[in-house]
Order: C-alpha cells, then structure tokens, then sequence
C-alpha cells in the first residue's frame, strides 16, 4: 500500500477511533489510531506519507498545540480537525497553523473522506502565485465585514452586534459571501480566505 494512503487517526475517544479506522479501511486506506496526541507525537517523526485526522480537544495536548509542534518538528502531513460547534475559533486557529480542513461534529463519512482526499490533493499541489485574482475581489465592503466575523468563529447574533445590524441581515450577508465565494462550507471558506491572504 502506497504511504500517502496512510491515515493516521488521532482521539481520545476509543468508540470513535474504532468508527473512524473501520470507515478508513473500508474506502480503501490504511488506518493507524492513536488515543492521545502525545503518542502520537512518538511515532511523528518516522512518519512517510498520508494524512492525520484528529480531534480538537483531547487531554493532554489538543489538536492546536500538536499542529504547532508537528510544525516545529518539520512534519508536513495535512491535518484535517474534527471539531464541536463551540470549538470553530480553534478550529480556525488551527488552520492558521497550517490544518488543511476542518469539520464540525457530528458530520457524516462521506464528508470526512473527501475532506481527506481534498487535503491530500492541496498538499501535493503547488501553491498559488501571489497577487492573484481571488473570489473575495466581488464582496462587498459590508460583505467582507461579515466574512471577517465567520472566520473568527463569531455567531451571526454577535457579528451584527458587532455591526449594529440585525441577525436576520448578517444570514443574509452571510448567504452572500458562500454564494460569491463558491464556498462550501465554513472550513472551505477559511481556507480560501487563508490562501487569500485575508485571514
């Protein structure tokens, strides 16, 4: 089997590692789990190809913290997050860090297989040239006021707090920017907006 075909599932949660390993042996990767960051972290460094899945918050080390030493030790695997709704500004953290995708719970295994293999393609493909045309050059100035709250991982009540808009307003904005932007999730859109250079 190929290295990069090689999943390496990461959470402290043994029902969902063993969900998790059995989806990813069942589309055809090889799944290797782990119940903390830290032993994970063990076995980093001989690490040939693939991908890691692994959760947010874990005890120990959660995901954010690994991500930072997994960079500071050289090891370039894309990292896809799973997360609980309350954990998106670290999730968006996360990705600042370098995480490829992330995905809210509870999400379903089709989801999760195309995060992965969406990850793995960026990862093998060069990065885009700076000063590019970007899909965020049609949003308006209210626009990317919005945009800048969803990536902060901000609720639509506190963005048109913020705003002195209505809530009612920010989902229309809201509906906007993944229009124009061609997003399909909110994980999509941060990266875009990362690559962007706008978050």
């Amino acid at each position: 089997m190929p290295p990069e075909a090689l999943i390496h599932v990461i959470d402290d949660d043994e029902a969902m590692r063993e969900s998790l390993g059995f989806l990813l042996d069942s589309a055809g990767f090889e799944a290797r789990t782990y119940d903390s960051a830290l032993g994970f972290l063990e076995a980093a460094q001989d690490l040939a190809g693939g991908c890691i899945v692994t959760d947010v918050r874990m005890p120990g080390m959660n995901g954010l913290e690994m991500t930072l030493k997994l960079k500071a030790m050289g090891v370039g695997l894309p990292i896809v997050m799973i997360t609980g709704h309350g954990d998106v500004p670290m999730a968006v953290e996360s990705m600042k860090a370098g995480v490829a995708d992330f995905l809210e719970k509870p999400f379903d295994d089709e989801a999760l297989l195309r995060a992965i293999r969406s990850a793995m393609a960026v990862a093998a493909r060069p990065a885009p040239s700076a000063g590019a045309s970007t899909p965020f050059d049609a949003l308006s100035p209210r626009e990317r006021d919005v945009l800048a709250g969803m990536i902060e991982g901000k609720a639509n009540k506190v963005i048109a707090f913020d705003l002195g808009i209505s809530p009612r307003t920010v989902e229309v904005y809201r509906a906007n920017v993944m229009t124009k932007t061609g997003a399909g999730s909110l994980a999509e859109l941060v990266r875009m907006a990362m690559t962007a250079g706008l978050a």
